[in-house]
């Protein structure tokens, strides 16, 4: 697949985040079985301010440029790892159904992976330049590095103000378009006393995963309990008398 194919593909999942401290991006990662509640991933330190304060959050969907306002505690839960730079805001698929997201997340790499030294991966922000900061850009770079005490990429590309959050995407043949990461950094080369070109820092998607299979767990024991209770009430002998006449003792004339 195409870089041009990808990116038609992931951009309908990517919103922009706006809190009164700033913005960032984000991306639809996961829904219930029933698909009344999703998560929006990104990087822990976009919310961090408006989740500890309680402030309104704003999701972009472009190119549609459709928003919803997610007020504190009314309308949304948000699942923090701050020592991961990661955050997932769980809502109720109504809060924001004017955005039109997909009725299907791109499956996130599975925790157990992760992607070799030397791959090219692509992802999608918001960049903080002017004009551009309301315009959806792509870029690529190849993996360089693995932290694993961070569980991150470092990877030969640039990571601009505003696209902290956005979906790092793999893509082979076999296993399609995956999640691999969301942008959290930028390491700048200091080594002389000025700004160099460094790398980009994505992390890992572990900390969404897990997050995805506790609504998982949740969703699988609602479903049992559901029909636990069904069947209880399918065995439980009728109580309803009837009348003489065989009518239920609930009906009546007139």
């Amino acid at each position: 697949m195409n870089w041009n194919e990808v990116v038609d593909r992931v951009t309908p999942h990517v919103v922009k985040i706006e809190t009164p401290e700033g913005h960032g991006t984000g991306f639809l990662c996961l829904y219930n079985a029933d698909k009344s509640v999703l998560g929006i991933a990104t990087a822990h330190h976009v919310i961090a301010h408006a989740h500890r304060w309680m402030e309104p959050i704003r999701l972009t969907q472009y190119p549609s440029g459709k928003s919803a306002m997610l007020q504190a505690l009314a309308t949304r839960v948000i699942w923090t790892a701050p020592q991961n730079d990661s955050a997932l805001i769980l809502l109720s698929k109504s809060e924001v159904s004017e955005l039109e997201l997909p009725e299907k997340a791109i499956p996130l790499m599975p925790i157990e992976k992760r992607l070799p030294i030397g791959n090219e991966v692509g992802w999608l922000g918001f960049p903080a330049l002017g004009e551009s900061a309301n315009m959806i850009c792509f870029f690529s770079g190849t993996i360089s590095a693995w932290q694993a005490e961070k569980k991150a990429y470092l990877v030969d590309g640039v990571a601009i103000n505003g696209c902290s959050g956005g979906p790092v995407v793999f893509s082979t043949p076999a296993d399609g378009v995956q999640i691999v990461g969301a942008i959290s950094a930028y390491m700048v080369n200091r080594a002389t006393g000025e700004a160099l070109p460094g790398l980009a820092v994505a992390q890992d998607v572990s900390y969404f995963n897990t997050v995805a299979g506790h609504i998982k767990s949740i969703d699988e024991a609602r479903k049992q309990q559901e029909q636990q209770e069904q069947e209880k009430r399918q065995s439980a002998p009728s109580s309803s008398p009837s009348t003489e006449s065989g009518e239920d003792a609930t009906s009546f004339k007139a």
